[in-house]
């Protein structure tokens, strides 16, 4: 009995689609790919796009995480992004080290401008989503404005 049930139950998970997945935390599913990516020593991930992950792209390409991206129109509404990976050539170590979800869609984390984080004494980034746009920490700071804190990146 527990043998075909489990049967029937592995049979309906194999038809399973993860396109037609919903996701609950988009920005959690485009660092994880990142993190997947760098783990798996690729070059290049693609990632499905919104305003809001090419805010993030562009603000790892401003400080030098990522290699290059490139935002491309595709069937669905909002196209995908693709992102080059930075790798030492000698060390074959990626510019990213950590990825690391602040906020998310539970808890979400707000920092006034004297109380936003230094990551890693100030070598990492925390990005921060503010009435300003998609900036960096150290550049809130200058601007003297807080945030939903988005992640860390060193």
């Amino acid at each position: 009995m527990l043998i075909i049930f489990a049967a029937r139950f592995i049979k309906r998970v194999c038809f399973f689609k993860v396109e037609n997945m919903k996701i609950t935390d988009p920005i959690a599913d485009y660092l994880t790919r990142v993190r997947n990516a760098i783990k798996a020593r690729h070059r290049v991930v693609e990632v499905p796009a919104s305003n809001l992950k090419k805010e993030v792209t562009k603000v790892l390409f401003d400080k030098g995480y990522i290699l290059n991206y490139k935002f491309e129109d595709t069937d669905n509404k909002q196209g995908n992004i693709k992102i080059a990976l930075k790798y030492n050539p000698e060390t074959k170590e990626s510019a990213i080290t950590k990825l690391h979800r602040v906020s998310t869609p539970g808890l979400r984390q707000y920092k006034p401008a004297a109380e936003l984080p230094k990551v890693l004494n100030g070598l990492g980034i925390a990005i921060l989503s503010t009435s300003k746009g998609v900036i960096t920490d150290k550049e809130a700071k200058a601007l003297n404005v807080g945030g939903e804190v988005l992640c860390y990146v060193y």
